[in-house]
């Protein structure tokens, strides 16, 4: 038997798929006969047509019994896709509209996603986690409705009479936000942060690695007991693994071994209530429960309008700066940059559990990406598995997906995927485990093709995290980002307040762009499935395969220093030229789902690496020296040359 044809036909109901195959599809010759999943095709040869289901999709895959060709064999095949294409097209449903002061979310969400409404009833918080994440689809939908028009929220006023200054930083953003705002507080800034939820309380969890973690506590943020603490569980091993079934065996790639990749499991309640702490101890404020509205700037500092959510009192608070730690909601983010503010997304679903059967699932071990099956519904589906205390697990499933006004990404049909097909990708009776807490966002992505493409700062506003989006657009671990980064941005923070070096290109020196992460933009953009475009069911998968399989034939450092935006441009072109000779397809596949527009931009991107390798490499000899044997007069005399100077050595340093 030969296979001629594998399709995806987006659609859960298979069923139907086999009726219109039976009883509707017109064939142009030969006569049917019916299977059980399908016909058989007899005419010269026979033809097999059969479905199936997983992922909660449908695929189809055509076999002919015999090597030669059958007559018209190309025309039967090319008017089955048409038809089948015209019959089952890609479909993007939207959530119903609800008012969540007036509806019970689980009455208005049952009929259309009863398996989240079931699982989400058995959660301590589900309730409440559920308008929460509701609440997120339809703010992420409504930003996308108008990228262009954005609610302005961000207001400039020439001069101001006001010259009462409370604060010097104002976070709006209490989860990577307290972080920063703690390492602020600590070097001795006067702080506010202001969250919208109660503080302590996120819907993600967050896993890094020793060495990573060990700057917080070399920067004396924490002590190594304080770390200790924070530590739900440390896995021995991380593997990645793609679904390998129908490519081609040379192109089938061993599993990665990554075990210094996010193997710690961090208790994200401990984390942010020692940063609570610690922001206290520093004299800082905390208003939680307190949603942002707008902020006005002026020529002396910015004042910042919220709503207590407790109270309905509006507040007022006023700064030297604010710091934009929203993520993707950030309404502030989407004025500064309209349509270009994020290129990808990965809607991220999950939930912690317990119950999970060790002979399923050796707690000792975690999956850093994993796929078991191929296109689904438009999407590559992938897994996370991470052990936490005890025997709880934090599953997570999310796909990279490109921007589109048309097809947002929606959580609420991810989580039902989540709650249909968790027992595909792990063995388990979903009724008896214990579902702890619900973990999900939007995790942004940015292509960015140089440290000015995107605006991160405003006069008097500076964004970090995922509102800023400058974290690796392949890996999307925006808290490891920023931890990485935590050093250097906030000392270059540090020098701005200092000076009073608080205009829009004055902030933009604090940037965590790095030429190097932005290239992998090309890696990222092979993992996603244009809106409106039908690839081989198979095609994400295999460039999975090609890429990671590399990875695994290398030393280990290799795949820990790439994974953790630390790859060089000599490993980079290396890989990259070895991947293009092992799969010659590779840049034809990337070609196709890219366009030659956002080729040509990652060009200009690459060639920025390799100028900036260069100019780095002969930095590195003497500028760090200079600069440091300047500094008893530099920074006093010229403040903003040496801003520039510092911001400039701590990229050759990285």
């Amino acid at each position: 038997m030969k296979e001629i044809l594998y399709i995806e036909v987006p659609i859960i109901e298979t069923q139907m798929v086999i009726d219109w195959l039976q009883n509707s599809w017109q064939v142009p010759r030969g006569t049917k006969k019916i299977t059980k999943k399908g016909v058989i095709l007899e005419q010269d040869i026979q033809l097999s047509i059969f479905v199936w289901s997983l992922q909660r999709t449908t695929y189809l895959k055509v076999f002919r019994y015999g090597q030669q060709a059958c007559r018209d064999e190309n025309n039967i095949v090319g008017s089955l896709f048409e038809q089948i294409r015209a019959k089952f097209p890609s479909n993007y449903p939207q959530p119903p509209l609800i008012d969540l002061e007036k509806d019970n979310i689980f009455d208005k969400l049952e009929p259309y996603y009863p398996k989240t409404v079931h699982f989400f009833k058995k959660m301590p918080q589900g309730q409440f986690d559920l308008q929460r994440l509701y609440w997120w689809e339809r703010t992420w939908r409504e930003q996308l409705e108008n990228p262009t028009q954005p609610k302005q929220v961000i207001f400039k006023k020439e001069n101001s009479s006001s010259t009462n200054i409370e604060y010097d930083l104002v976070y709006i953003g209490g989860a990577l936000g307290a972080l920063h705002a703690a390492m602020m507080a600590k070097l001795g800034h006067k702080v506010l942060l202001i969250e919208r939820l109660p503080f302590g309380r996120m819907n993600r969890e967050w896993n890094i690695s020793r060495a990573e973690f060990q700057s917080l506590i070399d920067l004396e943020l924490f002590t190594q007991k304080e770390f200790e603490s924070m530590i739900a569980r440390e896995y021995i091993d991380g593997f990645s693994k793609f679904f390998d079934g129908y490519i081609p065996k040379s192109l089938k790639a061993a599993t990665l071994h990554t075990p210094t990749v996010l193997n710690i499991a961090i208790n994200s309640d401990r984390l942010l209530a020692l940063c609570g702490q610690k922001l206290k101890e520093n004299g800082a404020t905390i208003w939680d429960q307190t949603e942002f509205k707008q902020a006005e700037i002026d020529d002396k500092g910015v004042s910042v309008n919220v709503f207590d959510l407790k109270t309905g009192d509006n507040k007022q608070a006023r700064a030297r700066l604010l710091i934009d730690a929203m993520g993707t909601a950030s309404p502030i983010a989407w004025q500064l940059n309209g349509s270009r503010t994020f290129d990808s997304v990965c809607p991220t679903v999950g939930a912690i559990v317990e119950g999970i059967d060790p002979a399923v699932w050796d707690a000792r071990y975690g999956d850093v990406l994993n796929s078991h099956g191929d296109i689904s519904r438009g999407r590559q589906l992938i897994w996370e598995l991470f052990p936490g205390p005890g025997q709880e697990m934090t599953i997570y499933l999310f796909h990279y997906h490109q921007v589109h006004r048309d097809n947002p990404g929606s959580l609420l049909e991810m989580y039902e995927d989540f709650f249909h097909i968790l027992p595909e990708y792990r063995r388990c009776d979903m009724d008896q485990l214990i579902w702890k807490k619900p973990t999900f966002g939007y995790i942004p992505g940015y292509f960015s093709k140089g440290k000015s493409d995107r605006k991160i700062a405003y006069d008097r506003i500076l964004a970090i995290g995922d509102a800023a989006s400058l974290q690796s657009p392949l890996i999307f671990t925006g808290f490891g980002s920023l931890v990485r980064n935590l050093g250097r941005l906030t000392t270059l923070l540090d020098i701005a307040l200092k000076h009073d070096l608080l205009t829009q290109g004055d902030l933009a020196q604090i940037s965590a762009y790095q030429s190097n992460v932005a290239v992998t933009w090309l890696f990222s953009k092979g993992m996603m499935v244009p809106t409106g475009r039908i690839l081989p069911p198979e095609r994400v998968n295999a460039m999975l395969n090609t890429f990671f399989g590399l990875l695994a034939s290398e030393p280990p450092e290799v795949a820990d220093t790439f994974i953790k935006d630390r790859t060089d441009w000599f490993t980079f072109t290396r890989l990259a030229l070895k991947a293009a000779r092992q799969n010659p397809s590779l840049l034809l596949w990337i070609w196709d789902m890219a366009g030659i527009w956002e080729m040509m931009r990652w060009l200009i991107t690459f060639v920025d690496f390799t100028l900036e390798e260069i100019s780095f490499k002969f930095l590195s000899f003497w500028f760090p020296q200079w600069l440091s044997a300047q500094s008893s007069w530099l920074e006093r005399k010229f403040p903003r040359f040496w801003l520039k100077a510092q911001a400039l050595q701590s990229r050759i340093q990285l």
